[in-house]
């Protein structure tokens, strides 16, 4: 396992970071979500949407004690970084996410950590959420927070 970015995503990352960053639509957002199983890269990678990913024998959301999807909206997100014309590339980060008294009562063995991209926060479903990027993500709850990094690079890296 590794970082990586989903097909669908491929090429529309930074547009999707811009849209989320210029509230266009008004309700679109980043969203975060932990796995406690999944499939191997190469297959969880050809998922178009959220839904389906779920779906999926090998791949199980976490469900923790005070687990919650993560929500980053364009307040969450940097201003859209100019491109990087000495490196020849666009770097894009998000800020870490922190889940507070992970786990506890009921604990998970964390593996992945998903952003996806939502168009519309307030009345879309898992089938409108894109998946953009995907991390290795390996905890074991226990009641004590924990906060899963992006790629060290950041969150995408266009080049």
């Amino acid at each position: 396992m590794a970082d990586g970015v989903f097909n669908i995503a491929k090429g529309r990352i930074v547009e999707f970071y811009n849209r989320v960053k210029s509230n266009d639509p008004a309700n679109s957002a980043f969203v975060v979500v932990l796995l406690k199983t999944a499939e191997a890269d190469t297959t969880l990678e050809d998922y178009d949407d959220l839904a389906a990913l779920l779906a999926a024998a090998g791949s199980d959301e976490a469900d923790f004690t005070n687990y919650a999807r993560k929500t980053l909206t364009d307040a969450d997100l940097a201003a859209l970084p100019a491109p990087d014309d000495a490196n020849n590339r666009r770097d894009l980060d998000l800020p870490d996410q922190t889940w507070v008294n992970a786990g506890g009562a009921t604990n998970n063995s964390l593996v992945k950590m998903i952003v996806c991209y939502d168009p519309d926060t307030t009345g879309g479903t898992d089938a409108d959420l894109i998946p953009c990027t995907h991390y290795d993500c390996v905890f074991t709850t226990d009641g004590s927070s924990i906060t899963p990094q992006f790629n060290a690079a950041g969150f995408y890296r266009a080049s």
